[in-house]
């Protein structure tokens, strides 16, 4: 891994029209469901990331044939002969666990290894295998691996303690292919679930209800390939937003479906940003001061937790006190150390930090320490006085497509320092 480095000129003015791309997170586990095909799958809008990379590496090791050429990957996993994704592999990315689903409808039997991924927290996989053993699946978990098997997945009731992403689309995945009818009660609502099922009807399954609480799958004896274009990515729009509002600038944003980011919307709204929404782009306009309001991370369609540490960022400048309660994940607020020595005020009292507005950041040498902190602290550096010099880029690089020319653009002055290792 390449340890680079951004050196970030702050106090630019950005504004200009960016495009978001399409959603990592929603591409994942489109990739992984291709397994489920027997025929080839193409995907338009994937965006050349690294976690995107290593699912690539996944697919190719369990046999499947693919081709990634501008944004356009196509998955032939009529060659499918593998069962084992080593450990390599899998410490590379969390979601590579969303093998596991189709894995076992499509081979009856899956071997991975514990997935790795950002350090915010504990993200127990318990959801996942309550939800596999309901239809049938044998689950042990021995020297860091997880096996999974099933000589026939039949159809059952789950009810999630949770509205986990990544078990509500392991067991969709697993179900399509299951005898009978499979409910899932309180499941997750996110748009990449809707997306993930929109992939899987095209293909032949019969899925209904994704975007609310309850899905139903009636099971199918196979699946065909297709072709289906990704959502564009509600993170990447929400972190460009605040650009727009931390530079005192105008941007807008195109490749969005504002409604998956009506809370973002909302809340710069909130804080004295004008926010004009047209069609399938959002523009950002925000001079003057922006003023304190508060954040409480929750589930779809609540206040993304992924979207928490840029908003903090964004808050450090806001005039007053504001307070973040983070109920997601219990490490999330590793930026906070960093962001001070910026010159943010912030306290940290359990889940929440209470962050007291300062006129200006200034420019710091400091460290992401995981996707979104490092985009947080990307941000701030475009706000600062002088300049940052921002480590541990390849963080970033994991959600965030061609940054550099994106923000470049827009205006930003910022090079990218590679580091021989």
């Amino acid at each position: 891994m390449t340890m680079d480095r951004y050196v970030i000129t702050g106090k630019q003015r950005l504004e200009g029209r960016v495009r978001t791309s399409g959603a990592k997170n929603a591409a994942l586990p489109l990739m992984a469901a291709t397994i489920l095909s027997e025929g080839k799958t193409v995907l338009q809008g994937v965006p050349r990331l690294s976690d995107i990379m290593h699912m690539i590496g996944v697919l190719n090791k369990l046999g499947c044939q693919t081709e990634f050429k501008d944004n356009e990957l196509v998955i032939d996993s009529s060659t499918l002969n593998g069962s084992t994704v080593d450990e390599e592999l899998m410490r590379k990315m969390r979601g590579s666990n969303l093998v596991l689903g189709p894995m076992i409808a499509r081979n009856g039997r899956v071997k991975i290894s514990r997935p790795g991924g950002c350090a915010i927290g504990t993200r127990p996989m318990d959801q996942h295998f309550k939800g596999l053993k309901e239809l049938g699946v044998t689950i042990q978990e021995r020297h860091g691996y997880i096996e999974a098997a099933a000589k026939k997945l039949k159809g059952g009731e789950i009810y999630l303690d949770i509205p986990s992403v990544g078990a509500t689309e392991n067991i969709m995945t697993a179900a399509v292919l299951a005898e009978g009818t499979t409910m899932i009660r309180n499941a997750a609502r996110e748009p990449e679930i809707v997306d993930l099922q929109n992939l899987l009807n095209k293909m032949g399954a019969k899925v209904r209800g994704a975007g609310t609480h309850i899905i139903r799958i009636d099971g199918v004896k196979k699946l065909n390939g297709t072709e289906h274009a990704v959502i564009p990515d509600r993170i990447e729009a929400g972190t460009h937003l605040i650009a727009a509002v931390m530079t005192g600038g105008d941007i807008t944003v195109e490749n969005v479906i504002p409604e998956h980011i009506s809370p973002v919307i909302a809340k710069l709204r909130q804080g004295g940003a004008e926010v004009t929404v047209n069609g399938e782009s959002a523009r950002v306009r925000h001079k003057g001061k922006l003023k304190a309001f508060d954040i409480k991370t929750l589930p779809y369609p609540g206040f993304p937790t992924d979207m928490q540490p840029q908003f903090m960022a964004l808050l450090t400048m806001a005039e007053g006190t504001s307070i973040v309660t983070e109920t997601i994940f219990e490490n999330r607020f590793q930026h906070v150390a960093e962001l001070t020595r910026m010159g943010a005020k912030i306290t940290i009292e359990g889940r929440a930090a209470i962050i007291c507005g300062v006129p200006t950041l200034e420019g710091a040498f400091v460290e992401a320490t995981d996707l979104r902190a490092g985009a947080a602290l990307f941000l701030s550096a475009l706000a600062a006085e002088e300049g940052t010099v921002l480590e541990g880029v390849d963080h970033i690089d994991r959600g965030y497509e061609n940054l550099e020319e994106k923000y470049r653009a827009l205006g930003a002055k910022l090079q990218r320092v590679v580091k021989q290792p």
